[in-house]
């Protein structure tokens, strides 16, 4: 029987040559990354709790500040120096003021082939490379980091054949938060999400990111892209290696197919306060919004900015309405700077802040208040994930978040 992406990449870091799902492996991890939402608790456990405490491999280690950055409060900046002297004491390569975690990775370590272990849900993004990355808690990631292994159960593969193109005003968050709606948010629970076909080899790199990032918002274990010569081109372009590009074999196992022709995608959004509660853009209603959101790990990228400043030029954001901007690294800020994009958002009344998590994580920039409404680019739009428990939290692209800056209320056309 041939084997899955997923599980030829579990084959690999378990050193043995074939797997099924349902075993359960002890594997090497390729690289281990943690942010600052949790890093202070895995150095508190490994000063406090360990009798020999040391770290397996140092060059595998990524922290990484973008979750609060620059620190809000004293508790904030405790937090962060913290992981700047473990991690300078203990030679781990620091992050800080670059970026998103998964968009630093992304750009900076990510290789097809890798499996890799977060300390942040969204770690299912690095499946836009062909690598599966995962998230896992503090004591998971505790053990990886002193030992350099963990372990894997296997799992079983949920097939998304795409074909076609999307049309012109539909994205792949239109796609994603689509596919999220059809199967539910339990609907792909301790399973991969392979997306494959000749509509999945049609998508950047970049669009690749923004479905692998959802991914566990239906209760992936992670999300993967069939990797190919535009993965390979990156890598390459980033000064890394394509050597485990794994595709699955003709005869590999999985658990349902399902067939989507990206033709027939439309936008769409979804309402508070569930991720899977997806209605066509055409069907909101009148629902004026308080703040817009464009940024976090799944639309801060150069093609996001581009696609908001061609709607946004030459008009103004709505007198009511925040629109908080929030490029997903430097490099992208660096990038937009140069095309004139952050011109235009400064013209228009946006409020552009500095590369990180920013509204998406509710905690440090654009926290809405009760009663208020977001619509967002973010990840999730689960009760308070923005603010007050009575705020709301709509999902939609970056085309229809900016579209909606300007017009003051959810809308997909100016």
């Amino acid at each position: 029987m041939g084997m899955t992406i997923a599980e030829k990449i579990i084959a690999r870091a378990a050193g043995v040559s074939e797997v099924k799902p349902g075993q359960i492996h002890t594997v090497e991890l390729d690289y281990l990354m943690s942010n600052d939402g949790t890093t202070h608790l895995t150095i508190d456990m490994y000063n406090n709790k360990l009798k020999n405490p040391r770290i397996a491999d140092k060059d595998k280690l990524v922290f990484i500040v973008d979750h609060n950055v620059p620190a809000e409060n004293p508790k904030t900046a405790a937090v962060h120096k913290k992981m700047r002297e473990f991690a300078k004491a203990n030679g781990i390569k620091f992050f800080e003021g670059k970026g998103v975690c998964h968009q630093i990775m992304f750009e900076e370590f990510v290789e097809p082939g890798q499996l890799i272990f977060g300390a942040d849900s969204h770690t299912c993004s690095y499946g836009a490379l062909g690598a599966f990355g995962t998230g896992v808690g503090c004591t998971d990631f505790l053990y990886a980091m002193v030992t350099g292994k963990s372990w894997v159960m296997v799992p079983e593969t949920l097939r998304f054949n795409l074909k076609g193109k999307l049309r012109e005003g539909v994205y792949p968050r239109d796609l994603i938060l689509t596919i999220i709606g059809d199967i539910g948010a339990n609907g792909a629970n301790y399973k991969v999400m392979e997306f494959a076909g000749e509509g999945a080899h049609n998508l950047s790199v970049n669009d690749r990111f923004v479905l692998c990032n959802l991914a566990v918002e239906a209760g992936a274990k992670t999300g993967i892209v069939e990797p190919d010569e535009k993965v390979e081109q990156f890598i390459k372009e980033h000064g890394r290696n394509a050597d485990n590009m794994y595709v699955s074999d003709e005869d590999a196992k999985f658990l349902k197919v399902y067939e989507y022709d990206l033709s027939k995608i439309e936008p769409v959004v979804a309402r508070p306060d569930f991720v899977d509660d997806v209605i066509s853009l055409s069907e909101v209603g009148d629902v004026k919004i308080d703040e817009a959101f464009l940024g976090s790990c799944n639309n801060g990228r150069i093609d996001d900015l581009r696609v908001a400043a061609s709607i946004l030029k030459g008009k103004k954001v709505h007198p009511d309405v925040r629109f908080i901007v929030a490029p997903a690294s430097n490099n992208v800020y660096l990038q937009a700077l140069d095309e004139g994009l952050i011109d235009i958002f400064m013209e228009a009344g946006a409020m552009v802040m500095n590369a990180n998590c920013s509204v998406c994580w509710g905690s440090c920039q654009g926290v809405i208040g009760d009663g208020e409404v977001l619509i967002s680019t973010g990840t999730r739009n689960f009760k308070g994930r923005a603010g007050h428990k009575n705020s709301k939290v709509y999902l939609g692209s970056a085309a229809t978040v900016t579209a909606s800056a300007i017009a003051g209320k959810i809308c997909g056309t100016v």
